[in-house]
C-alpha cells in the first residue's frame, strides 16, 4: 500500500464530517491518517473527537494574537510542524487568510452544503431554501483566496421536497457530505486530482 497522507483538519463545531473522515481512514478506505485537529472553539465537539481516536487536538485562541495574519502564521506553523500533507477545512467558521492559502496552495479543501457556485457563505442551505430552489446539494472544493471561489472538485445534487425544512435538508445533505468529502480526500491521496485553472481533472489510477 502507498505511504498514507497526513491529514490536518481545521474544525469549529461538533466535527461530524471530521468524524466521518476519521472513520474513512481507520477503515482504510481511504490512505490517510488525521494527525492534527485545530480548532478556533475552545469547548468544540471536534476536539474531544480527535483525543478519543488518539490525535492530536489543538485549541488557538484568535483573541490572543494582535491581528489576523499572526494568528494565520501560528496555523501554518503548527501544521508544518505535524507535516501535514492535505488541510481540511470541517465547519471551520473562520476565512482563511491569504498568507495561509499560498502557503498550502493546492493543498486545503472545503466542504459546503450547496452546489457552489451557488448560495455560497455560512447560510447556504437557508439560503437555497428561501430561494426556492428544487434541487440543492453538497460541494467539495480547493481553497482559494475567495469565499467558496475556489476549483470544484466533487459535486452531488440533492433534491428539496416541498415540505423541507432547513434542519431537515440540511440532514439530507448531511448525509451526503459524509460519503464525498472522504471521497475526495481518496482522490488526493492517490495522486489523482489536478488543478487546470479553474477545473479540477480526477484522473484515472496510473494517469499523469
Amino acid at each position: 500500500m502507498s505511504k498514507k497522507i497526513k491529514l490536518g483538519v481545521l474544525a469549529s463545531g461538533s466535527g461530524t464530517n471530521l468524524q466521518a473522515i476519521i472513520d474513512a481512514c481507520e477503515s482504510g478506505e481511504v490512505s490517510a491518517e488525521a494527525v492534527l485537529v485545530v480548532s478556533n472553539v475552545s469547548d468544540a465537539y471536534s476536539l474531544e473527537r480527535a483525543k478519543k481516536h488518539g490525535i492530536k487536538a489543538v485549541f488557538i485562541d484568535k483573541d490572543n494574537f494582535e491581528s489576523r495574519k499572526d494568528y494565520d502564521g501560528e496555523l501554518i506553523s503548527i501544521l508544518r510542524d505535524n507535516q501535514v500533507d492535505l488541510v481540511v477545512l470541517a465547519g471551520y467558521m473562520l476565512l482563511v487568510g491569504s498568507e495561509f492559502v499560498r502557503a498550502f496552495k493546492g493543498r486545503t479543501m472545503n466542504i459546503h452544503p450547496a452546489l457552489l457556485p451557488s448560495f455560497p457563505g455560512t447560510h447556504g442551505v437557508k439560503d437555497a431554501l428561501d430561494y426556492g430552489v428544487k434541487i440543492s446539494g453538497v460541494t467539495v472544493h480547493f481553497v482559494d483566496e475567495g469565499l467558496d471561489t475556489g476549483p470544484i472538485i466533487l459535486q452531488e445534487a440533492v433534491a428539496v421536497m416541498e415540505n423541507d425544512t432547513v434542519e431537515s435538508l440540511h440532514n439530507r445533505i448531511h448525509q451526503v457530505e459524509y460519503r464525498i468529502y472522504p471521497a475526495a480526500i481518496k482522490f488526493f491521496a492517490e495522486g489523482r486530482l489536478k488543478i487546470e485553472g479553474r477545473k479540477v481533472r480526477i484522473l484515472e489510477k496510473g494517469e499523469n
